[in-house]
């Protein structure tokens, strides 16, 4: 099931035909606080969600959805200037869309991030962490930190190749299928806010830095 959050009735309406059209089950809000209560309340394998939203805006209900839950969310609005983009993703959105937008791009976005979201039964561990890939939860010293999709996809593939040095752009190109520019910003957040959500647990350094090389697990 995906939930689509947008007051724009014809945006709204080309959204829902768009994905049913492709095989997607989907449920509706039209303000923000309606969003944030089926948001908090159900479980959807994505939700696609405008900024400026009547009740309560998209930053809010990105913000307190982040506190309990790592649902998928896709942020479309016309706010599209690049410091909007880092912010949202360091707020936890998994991707942003830009008004006006090609639905066929829609389309291939979501299925970018539902790949990096729904995986197969294996459980990988190193030192003190544990990533189940079958439920998508991370686990540091015991306690569970609730990842976006594109950290929970960092953390899978480091895990799977403990002794690998990954690149910005081998990670960023590897997880999302597009090309890297090299003035993106993008993994450089993501690997922040990971590193901030571990240190809450322990003191140990997951996620090391190599100097013009990029990351890797630190031993």
């Amino acid at each position: 099931m995906v939930l689509v959050i947008e007051d724009d009735t014809s945006i709204h309406g080309l959204l829902c035909r768009i994905l049913q059209q492709n095989g997607y089950e989907v449920q509706s809000a039209y303000d923000g606080w309606e969003g944030y209560e089926l948001a908090m309340n159900h479980e959807y394998r994505l939700i696609l969600m405008d900024l400026m939203l009547p009740m309560k805006s998209g930053e809010e209900i990105l913000r307190e959805l982040r506190r309990k839950k790592n649902t998928p969310v896709i942020i479309l609005s016309a706010k599209n200037a690049v410091y909007n983009r880092i912010e949202l993703l360091r707020l936890g959105a998994d991707d942003f869309i830009g008004k006006p937008f090609d639905i066929d791009e829609v389309i291939l976005r979501m299925e970018a991030v539902l790949r990096r979201t729904e995986g197969t039964q294996e459980v990988l561990l190193f030192q003190d962490m544990k990533v189940e890939r079958e439920s998508k939860r991370v686990f540091v010293c015991g306690n569970e930190i609730i990842c976006t999709a594109m950290e929970y996809a960092i953390l899978e593939m480091m895990l799977s190749n403990p002794h690998k040095i990954f690149s910005k752009r081998n990670l960023f190109e590897s997880i999302t299928g597009e090309d890297y520019l090299s003035d993106d910003n993008t993994m450089n957040v993501h690997v922040s806010n990971l590193r901030k959500k571990i240190a809450r647990f322990t003191d140990r350094q997951y996620i090391e830095t190599v100097y013009g090389m990029g990351y890797r697990l630190s031993n």
